[in-house]
């Protein structure tokens, strides 16, 4: 695999921070950006921000329906911090450095992880990040 696949808005991925031991969280605003490129939003208060300051190298999985299961090996870099549409949280490109292709004859993925937003207020805002996500994709 050589780019990135394309997957669906709001798949839940896991982004793998830290090094040694890793941490793995899930994310749902997780953005292909371009062929070897992510963008994605994270809390200014989580871990995993912290995390990627002091070691840059990560990895996000992603699953998702249409037999899309891949791990992106990448290096981290805060680009907006924080975001023009969120105080909350900051932007963060990934660049990709290898594609790990989790797909095999013998299974097929069929759907990926969903979540929804339990709180009208929440989902304005998600929608609001992910339209920041994608002007800075452009």
């Amino acid at each position: 695999m050589d780019e990135l696949p394309d997957w669906s808005p709001g798949t839940v991925a896991i982004l793998s921070t830290g090094g040694a031991p890793p941490h793995g969280i899930p994310v749902s605003t997780a953005l292909r950006a371009g062929p070897r490129t992510v963008l994605l939003a994270l809390a200014l208060r989580r871990g995993s921000l912290a995390r990627l300051r002091e070691e840059p190298r990560c990895a996000l999985t992603v699953l998702d329906g249409g037999d899309i299961a891949f791990t992106a090996h990448a290096t981290a870099v805060i680009v907006q911090e924080p975001m023009a549409v969120s105080d909350r949280v900051a932007a963060v490109r990934l660049d990709v450095d290898a594609i790990q292709d989790h797909g095999q004859p013998r299974f097929t993925i069929d759907a990926g992880v969903r979540w929804h937003w339990t709180e009208a207020q929440a989902e304005r805002d998600d929608a609001a990040i992910r339209a920041g996500l994608a002007a800075l994709a452009r």
